[in-house]
């Protein structure tokens, strides 16, 4: 990937011995860089425990708690997987979140056992992941360019769907569609696509943060803001140990979220190539995906025992880091220690005070970045090879279809149904497949004349260029 456009915001600050992503930025500008990624990412670890303690019905005081830890082990998650500890963590700029998918699941089995069953099924997916990783790892070199970049596209769409209903809201609800909030997501996104425009150089690069707090300033406006009602609560959480009591260790009750780890050790293939393809840096999949694995496995099970649901890295800041061009680690580790403050202070509570259609439109234009990137990816790709374009139709025609129509596997088994019912599994399953039945059982087809006046012999031998296939 060609990177001299990309980031040309970081050109003045690299230094020629040390690689931007190593680069230690001056706290000046970490800080804010570090609170552009927790704005955008701050929706969703308030939503999942209000999420849990509305279904479970949670005292106030015990959801605070969750609230708590839920930001903590955020911020120790972003820590490693920034820093990196031996082979725990990639080092490269990600965040943690709960997972959304993680925190259903959590309050599926919660609900259908115990809550001490539904925290044991968290730390029994985290060992999953550590045990499972070495077996993970062996099949990465069926991960081309061609599989990456069609999940990634999904994966994009897919965040899209999801957030886009913070604008929306849920349909069949009185709320759904309602105008004020589609006005605040137009007026954040407008807010935004105007300082990228006409902002110079650092100020640009936190369009992004600029564009969420000024759809916040027109919201309170129209009196849409909700700060006031965050206020009471006590001025200092604390993470409780073992919040619902002792773990229960089920293993048949935990087969749904071990499932769905799948889907989740898959997507997080596709998010450590997208992301070292944005900031520049060679990565060895086989090598650095079980570092991001190992990191989401340790956070989940200490975290499950202070009663989080599952913890994985998160795509959300990977727009974030593309958008800016500011590609050091320093960035998210400083987002790191902040989420570990807020989780200790009330200022988690007030967060929540935001729109979330102002945040749903911040997220549109950071999530539609990484679904553009994945486009940008497949553009290395021979499409002139009819494998090739039937891989790549297939891995996102059938990856949308559970994203575009959820539920349409509610007949099946639970534990079948939540695999494929992830958009982003099927994408990487449907991509595999395909990618062996064309391009592993058989001789290449031989290029033929498209009518078009090109010699695709020259095409396929220009996008075959070994740099082109570097991640």
């Amino acid at each position: 990937m060609t990177n001299e456009t990309a980031h040309a915001t970081d050109a003045p600050e690299q230094r020629q011995d040390v690689h931007p992503v190593d680069q230690f930025r001056p706290w000046g500008r970490l800080v804010p860089f570090a609170i552009q990624h927790i704005l955008v990412m701050i929706a969703t670890p308030i939503s999942s425990v209000f999420l849990i303690g509305t279904a479970l019905h949670l005292s106030e005081q015990l959801t605070s708690a969750i609230l708590a830890s839920v930001f903590v082990f955020s911020g120790l998650g972003s820590l490693l997987q920034s820093i990196g500890v031996w082979r725990i963590g990639v080092r490269l700029p990600f965040v943690m979140l709960p997972g959304g998918a993680a925190t259903i699941l959590f309050i599926t089995t919660a609900q259908g056992t115990d809550v001490q069953t539904a925290v044991g099924a968290v730390i029994l997916t985290g060992v999953f992941y550590i045990l499972v990783v070495t077996v993970f790892v062996r099949v990465l070199k069926y991960f081309p360019p061609l599989v990456i970049g069609s999940m990634v596209v999904v994966i994009g769409i897919n965040l899209i769907g999801a957030t886009g209903k913070l604008i929306t809201g849920t349909p069949d609800t009185p709320q759904f569609g309602d105008l004020l909030n589609l006005l605040l997501a137009l007026v954040t996104i407008v807010v935004t696509v105007l300082c990228f425009r006409f902002l110079p150089g650092v100020l640009r690069q936190l369009s992004v943060a600029f564009g969420l707090v000024g759809g916040t300033i027109f919201a309170a406006f129209f009196g849409a803001t909700a700060f006031a009602q965050h206020v009471a609560g006590p001025a200092v959480s604390v993470p409780a140990f073992l919040p619902f009591g002792f773990p229960v260790f089920n293993v048949v009750a935990a087969i749904p979220m071990l499932v769905w780890s799948l889907a989740s050790m898959a997507e997080a293939t596709g998010q450590t190539v997208i992301n070292a393809e944005i900031v520049g840096r060679e990565v060895k999949p086989t090598r650095d995906v079980p570092r991001v694995i190992r990191a989401d496995g340790i956070v989940s099970i200490i975290g499950g025992f202070f009663g989080t649901p599952a913890m994985v890295t998160s795509g959300e800041n990977v727009g974030i880091v593309r958008a800016s061009g500011v590609r050091s680690r320093y960035v998210t580790a400083t987002a790191g220690v902040i989420l570990i403050l807020v989780g200790f202070s009330p200022l988690a509570r007030l967060l929540a005070g935001i729109p979330s259609a102002v945040i749903g439109g911040t997220a549109v234009v950071v999530f539609a970045i990484i679904s553009v990137l994945g486009i940008q990816m497949l553009s290395r790709v021979d499409f002139h090879e009819t494998g090739n374009l039937i891989t790549c139709t297939l891995a996102i025609g059938i990856g949308l279809l559970p994203v575009l129509i959820p539920g349409m596997y509610h007949q099946l088994p639970a534990a079948v149904a939540s695999l494929l019912g992830s958009g982003v599994a099927m994408s990487a399953f449907t991509g595999v497949l395909l990618n062996l039945l064309f391009n592993h059982t058989r001789r290449r087809e031989e290029p033929t004349d498209t009518g078009m006046g090109v010699n695709t012999a020259i095409i396929k031998n220009v996008r075959r260029r070994p740099d082109d296939y570097r991640i």
